[in-house]
Protein backbone atom coordinates (compact mmCIF):
# COMPACT_ATOMS: atom_id res chain seq x y z
CA UNK A 1 0.00 0.00 0.00
CA UNK A 2 1.57 3.18 -1.23
CA UNK A 3 -0.27 5.63 0.54
CA UNK A 4 -1.30 5.27 4.29
CA UNK A 5 -4.69 7.17 4.42
CA UNK A 6 -7.61 6.60 6.82
CA UNK A 7 -11.13 7.17 6.82
CA UNK A 8 -13.07 9.37 9.90
CA UNK A 9 -17.08 8.65 8.93
CA UNK A 10 -19.46 10.35 11.28
CA UNK A 11 -23.25 9.08 10.91
CA UNK A 12 -26.26 10.71 12.14
CA UNK A 13 -28.55 8.44 14.06
CA UNK A 14 -31.48 9.54 15.36
CA UNK A 15 -30.44 8.16 19.34
CA UNK A 16 -26.79 7.85 20.05
CA UNK A 17 -28.28 5.64 22.95
CA UNK A 18 -29.46 3.15 20.69
CA UNK A 19 -26.56 1.06 18.78
CA UNK A 20 -27.48 -0.46 15.35
CA UNK A 21 -25.45 -1.50 13.07
CA UNK A 22 -25.66 0.61 10.01
CA UNK A 23 -24.98 -0.42 6.16
CA UNK A 24 -22.04 2.33 6.66
CA UNK A 25 -20.57 0.26 9.26
CA UNK A 26 -20.76 -3.16 7.24
CA UNK A 27 -19.12 -1.32 3.83
CA UNK A 28 -16.18 0.30 6.02
CA UNK A 29 -15.58 -3.00 7.49
CA UNK A 30 -15.05 -3.89 3.59
CA UNK A 31 -13.14 -1.62 2.81
CA UNK A 32 -10.76 -2.79 5.71
CA UNK A 33 -10.80 -6.62 4.62
CA UNK A 34 -10.68 -6.08 0.69
CA UNK A 35 -8.78 -2.65 0.37
CA UNK A 36 -6.63 -2.58 3.61
CA UNK A 37 -8.49 0.64 4.67
CA UNK A 38 -8.92 1.68 8.32
CA UNK A 39 -11.37 3.93 9.50
CA UNK A 40 -12.75 5.20 12.72
CA UNK A 41 -17.18 5.26 12.80
CA UNK A 42 -18.76 7.04 15.19
CA UNK A 43 -22.57 8.46 15.47
CA UNK A 44 -23.76 11.47 16.36
CA UNK A 45 -27.61 13.01 17.17
CA UNK A 46 -26.35 16.48 17.54
CA UNK A 47 -24.35 19.05 16.05
CA UNK A 48 -22.59 19.27 19.70
CA UNK A 49 -22.11 15.30 18.90
CA UNK A 50 -20.48 16.37 15.37
CA UNK A 51 -18.34 19.06 16.65
CA UNK A 52 -17.29 16.97 19.86
CA UNK A 53 -16.52 13.69 17.64
CA UNK A 54 -14.74 16.02 14.67
CA UNK A 55 -12.52 18.30 17.32
CA UNK A 56 -11.71 15.19 19.22
CA UNK A 57 -10.14 13.86 16.05
CA UNK A 58 -8.27 17.07 15.47
CA UNK A 59 -6.25 16.34 18.35
CA UNK A 60 -5.77 13.15 17.19
CA UNK A 61 -1.88 12.77 16.66
CA UNK A 62 -2.61 10.75 14.06
CA UNK A 63 -5.58 13.19 12.31
CA UNK A 64 -2.86 13.77 9.30
CA UNK A 65 -3.57 10.21 8.35
CA UNK A 66 -7.23 11.31 7.81
CA UNK A 67 -7.21 12.38 4.75
CA UNK A 68 -11.43 11.84 4.11
CA UNK A 69 -14.11 12.66 6.25
CA UNK A 70 -17.40 10.40 5.54
CA UNK A 71 -20.69 12.43 6.65
CA UNK A 72 -23.42 10.31 6.61
CA UNK A 73 -26.47 12.60 7.14
CA UNK A 74 -29.65 13.38 5.88
CA UNK A 75 -30.86 16.94 4.48
CA UNK A 76 -31.94 18.96 1.85
CA UNK A 77 -29.73 20.72 -0.43
CA UNK A 78 -27.03 22.35 1.52
CA UNK A 79 -28.14 22.03 5.08
CA UNK A 80 -27.62 18.67 7.12
CA UNK A 81 -30.20 17.29 9.46
CA UNK A 82 -29.82 16.69 13.19
CA UNK A 83 -32.04 15.94 15.84
CA UNK A 84 -35.03 17.79 14.06
CA UNK A 85 -32.72 20.98 13.36
CA UNK A 86 -31.10 21.50 10.10
CA UNK A 87 -27.56 23.59 9.64
CA UNK A 88 -25.98 24.75 6.88
CA UNK A 89 -22.72 24.13 4.93
CA UNK A 90 -22.01 27.58 5.67
CA UNK A 91 -22.54 26.99 10.00
CA UNK A 92 -20.67 23.77 9.82
CA UNK A 93 -18.02 25.81 7.96
CA UNK A 94 -17.75 28.29 10.36
CA UNK A 95 -17.64 25.89 13.28
CA UNK A 96 -14.53 24.01 11.49
CA UNK A 97 -12.92 27.46 10.40
CA UNK A 98 -9.14 26.63 9.59
CA UNK A 99 -9.46 22.92 10.55
CA UNK A 100 -9.53 20.70 7.91
CA UNK A 101 -6.76 21.36 6.04
CA UNK A 102 -6.14 19.36 3.38
CA UNK A 103 -8.91 17.03 4.15
CA UNK A 104 -11.43 15.92 1.71
CA UNK A 105 -15.23 16.03 3.03
CA UNK A 106 -17.41 13.85 1.22
CA UNK A 107 -20.78 13.60 2.06
CA UNK A 108 -23.34 9.96 1.04
CA UNK A 109 -26.24 10.33 -1.01
CA UNK A 110 -28.56 10.33 2.54
CA UNK A 111 -28.35 14.78 1.28
CA UNK A 112 -28.05 16.15 -1.72
CA UNK A 113 -24.82 18.40 -2.30
CA UNK A 114 -25.72 21.30 -4.60
CA UNK A 115 -23.03 24.13 -4.18
CA UNK A 116 -22.69 27.29 -6.38
CA UNK A 117 -19.31 28.01 -6.92
CA UNK A 118 -19.34 30.72 -4.60
CA UNK A 119 -20.60 28.11 -2.15
CA UNK A 120 -18.28 25.61 -2.43
CA UNK A 121 -15.47 28.10 -2.37
CA UNK A 122 -16.56 29.74 0.86
CA UNK A 123 -16.66 26.31 2.11
CA UNK A 124 -12.90 25.37 1.19
CA UNK A 125 -11.20 28.54 1.85
CA UNK A 126 -13.21 28.69 5.50
CA UNK A 127 -12.10 25.21 6.29
CA UNK A 128 -9.09 24.79 4.35
CA UNK A 129 -10.42 21.54 2.98
CA UNK A 130 -8.81 20.19 -0.19
CA UNK A 131 -11.66 19.39 -1.53
CA UNK A 132 -16.02 18.51 -0.97
CA UNK A 133 -18.00 16.13 -2.62
CA UNK A 134 -21.19 14.59 -2.52
CA UNK A 135 -24.20 14.01 -5.09
CA UNK A 136 -26.80 15.96 -6.35
CA UNK A 137 -29.19 13.55 -6.68
CA UNK A 138 -31.03 11.41 -3.14
CA UNK A 139 -32.52 8.36 -4.57
CA UNK A 140 -34.95 6.83 -1.66
CA UNK A 141 -34.00 2.84 -3.68
CA UNK A 142 -29.89 3.52 -5.00
CA UNK A 143 -28.04 4.29 -1.93
CA UNK A 144 -24.61 5.79 -2.88
CA UNK A 145 -22.65 3.46 -0.35
CA UNK A 146 -20.92 1.54 -3.02
CA UNK A 147 -19.90 3.99 -5.29
CA UNK A 148 -18.36 5.49 -1.94
CA UNK A 149 -16.38 2.84 -1.38
CA UNK A 150 -15.18 2.59 -4.55
CA UNK A 151 -14.27 6.25 -4.23
CA UNK A 152 -12.28 5.83 -0.72
CA UNK A 153 -10.15 2.95 -2.26
CA UNK A 154 -9.08 5.17 -5.15
CA UNK A 155 -7.31 7.31 -2.72
CA UNK A 156 -5.00 4.19 -1.90
CA UNK A 157 -2.92 4.79 -4.91
CA UNK A 158 -3.18 8.42 -5.36
CA UNK A 159 -3.69 11.40 -3.15
CA UNK A 160 -5.13 13.71 -6.36
CA UNK A 161 -9.05 13.87 -5.83
CA UNK A 162 -9.64 15.10 -9.58
CA UNK A 163 -7.77 12.09 -10.85
CA UNK A 164 -9.41 9.74 -8.54
CA UNK A 165 -13.00 11.02 -9.56
CA UNK A 166 -11.78 10.90 -13.12
CA UNK A 167 -10.84 7.12 -12.58
CA UNK A 168 -14.36 6.69 -10.63
CA UNK A 169 -16.28 7.99 -13.60
CA UNK A 170 -14.45 5.81 -16.04
CA UNK A 171 -15.16 2.95 -13.98
CA UNK A 172 -18.20 3.27 -12.90
CA UNK A 173 -20.00 5.93 -15.45
CA UNK A 174 -23.70 4.63 -15.37
CA UNK A 175 -23.77 5.27 -11.20
CA UNK A 176 -22.12 7.98 -11.20
CA UNK A 177 -24.31 10.10 -13.58
CA UNK A 178 -27.49 8.30 -11.92
CA UNK A 179 -26.32 9.81 -8.84
CA UNK A 180 -25.15 13.14 -10.11
CA UNK A 181 -21.51 12.36 -8.17
CA UNK A 182 -19.62 16.27 -7.60
CA UNK A 183 -16.66 17.36 -6.41
CA UNK A 184 -15.49 20.78 -5.61
CA UNK A 185 -12.08 21.88 -5.15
Amino acid sequence: MENENFIFCLEAVPDIDHLIETEVVKNLETLAFSHEIASIYKTCDTIEGLEESLNALLYDEHFKDYEIIYLVMPGQQNNICLHDYYYSLEEIAEIFEGKLKGKIIHFSNKKILDLTEDEAQYFLDITNAKAISGYGIKHSKVDSIHLDRVFFSLFQDSDDPIENVEELHQKHYALCKFLDFRLYY
